[in-house]
C-alpha cells in the first residue's frame, strides 16, 4: 500500500474517530458502539471508502489493543480488590457462563436444532468482549464497587469460557477422543499463564525504576508489545498472558504509585483504531440471512446473560443496589466467539457454515447493542448509590 494512501486513511479515521468521541460525550451514547457504526460505514457493507489493505492492519492492532486492555483489567485483581469483591467475581462470571451455555443449548435443542450443534454454539456464546466493556466503563468515569467486580469479571470470564467451550467440544467431536480439544484448551490457557509469570514478575521489580513511582511510556509499550509478541509466537492467549502479567505487577510492584498510567495514556489510539476496523469488518449480510435462527440465539444469550446475573448476584451477595445489573452489562461480545467459531468450524466442518455465520451474526447484533447496555447499567447503579 502506498504510504501516502496509509497516512491518509490513519489520520481520517484519528480525525472520525474524535468526532465520534465528542458525540458521545453530548449524547451519552458508548462511544464504542458510535466508532463501530463509523467503522460500519465506511467498510465494505457500507460507503466502501476504507482501502482494501486495511483488512490487513486489524489483527496487529486488535492484538496490541486487547493486550492492553488484558493489562488493564489484570491490574483490578489485586489483593485489595478480591478482597472486597472476590465471593462476587466469582460467583457472577461462572454463574453466567454456566447459564449461558445451558440455556442456550436447551432453548435451541427445543427449537429443534441437533443437540450438539447447540452445544457448540451455547459454549461461543458465553464470550464477551473485555475491550467494549472496559472502555465503556472508563468512558462513564463511575469507580464505584459496581465497576471494580466487572471488571474483575470481565477479567476471568472469558477464562472459564475458554475451559467451558473445550470440554463442549470434547463432548461433540469424538473421532479424536477427548485429549485434543483439553490439551488444547490446557496449553492455551496454562501456557499464557506462564508466559505471564515470567513476564509479570521481573516487570513487577524492574519498571518504575528510572522515574520514580511509575514505568515510563517506553516500558509500558515494551512489555505490552512483548506479552503480545510472544503470546502469538508461541500460539497462546495473549488475553490471558496479559492478564496475569498485569495482576502480578499490579500485586506485586508496591514501589508503583500508578502500576498502568503510561498504558492508560497509550492506549486510546490503539483503541480507537480497533473499533474502526472492526465495525469495518462486520457483515451485516450474515445478520440479515440467518432469519429466526439468528433471532432465537440472540434472544436466548440474551436471557441466559441476565439469568446468570441473577444467579450470581444471589451467591455472590452483592448489594441490593447491584440488583439485576450484571446481566445486562455483560452483554457485548466480540473477537473471542469469532476465535471459538473458527476453532469449532475446522473441528466439525458439517457445522462450518452455520456455525460461522450465526457467530458473526450474533457479534454485530451484540457489538452495536451490548455497550449501551453496559453503560445503562453503570449509569443505573450509580443513580441508586
Amino acid at each position: 500500500m502506498d504510504h501516502t494512501l496509509l497516512l491518509i486513511t490513519l489520520g481520517v479515521l484519528f480525525l472520525g474517530g474524535l468526532v465520534a468521541d465528542q458525540v458521545g460525550r453530548y449524547t451519552r451514547l458508548p462511544r464504542v458502539t458510535l466508532l463501530l457504526l463509523l467503522g460500519l460505514a465506511v467498510g465494505p457493507a457500507g460507503l466502501g471508502l476504507l482501502p482494501d489493505a486495511s483488512a490487513q492492519w486489524f489483527a496487529p492492532i486488535s492484538d496490541v489493543a486487547l493486550t492492553m486492555v488484558a493489562f488493564l483489567l489484570g491490574g483490578e485483581l489485586t489483593r485489595e480488590n478480591l478482597a472486597r469483591h472476590g465471593r462476587a467475581i466469582t460467583a457472577i462470571s461462572l454463574s453466567v457462563v454456566l447459564a449461558t451455555t445451558a440455556i442456550v443449548w436447551v432453548g435451541l435443542s427445543l427449537m429443534g436444532m441437533d443437540p450438539r450443534l447447540a452445544l457448540i454454539l451455547g459454549a461461543i456464546a458465553t464470550a464477551t468482549d473485555p475491550a467494549a466493556i472496559a472502555d465503556v466503563i472508563r468512558q462513564s468515569g463511575i469507580r464505584n464497587g459496581f465497576s471494580e467486580t466487572l471488571s474483575g469479571i470481565v477479567a476471568i470470564d472469558d477464562v472459564w469460557g475458554l475451559i467451558m467451550f473445550s470440554l463442549c467440544l470434547a463432548l461433540v467431536d469424538q473421532s479424536g477422543g477427548w485429549a485434543g480439544p483439553l490439551i488444547g484448551a490446557g496449553r492455551d490457557i496454562g501456557g499464557a499463564v506462564l508466559l505471564g509469570i515470567c513476564i509479570g514478575v521481573p516487570s513487577a521489580f524492574l519498571t518504575g525504576r528510572l522515574k520514580a513511582g511509575e514505568p515510563l511510556q517506553t516500558e509500558a509499550i515494551g512489555v505490552v508489545f512483548l506479552t503480545a509478541g510472544i503470546a502469538i509466537w508461541l500460539e497462546v492467549s495473549f488475553l490471558v498472558a496479559g492478564m496475569t502479567a498485569g495482576a502480578l505487577i499490579a500485586n506485586l510492584a508496591r514501589h508503583h504509585a500508578r502500576a498502568f498510567h503510561e498504558i492508560e495514556n497509550i492506549e486510546w489510539p490503539f483503541m480507537l483504531l480497533f473499533f474502526i476496523l472492526a465495525g469495518a469488518s462486520l457483515k451485516v449480510d450474515a445478520l440479515m440471512s440467518m432469519g429466526w435462527i439468528a433471532l432465537t440465539y440472540m434472544a436466548l444469550r440474551i436471557v441466559s446473560r441476565i439469568a446468570g446475573g441473577e444467579i450470581g448476584e444471589r451467591l455472590g451477595r452483592v448489594p441490593a443496589t447491584h440488583a439485576h445489573a450484571y446481566g445486562p452489562a455483560l452483554m457485548p461480545q466480540a473477537g473471542v466467539a469469532v476465535g471459538m467459531a473458527l476453532v469449532a468450524a475446522e473441528t466439525l466442518p458439517e457445522w462450518e457454515a452455520l456455525i460461522m455465520t450465526l457467530t458473526i451474526a450474533a457479534t454485530v447484533f451484540f457489538e452495536i447493542v451490548g455497550p449501551p447496555a453496559t453503560y445503562f447499567a453503570l449509569r443505573r447503579v450509580a443513580r441508586a448509590r
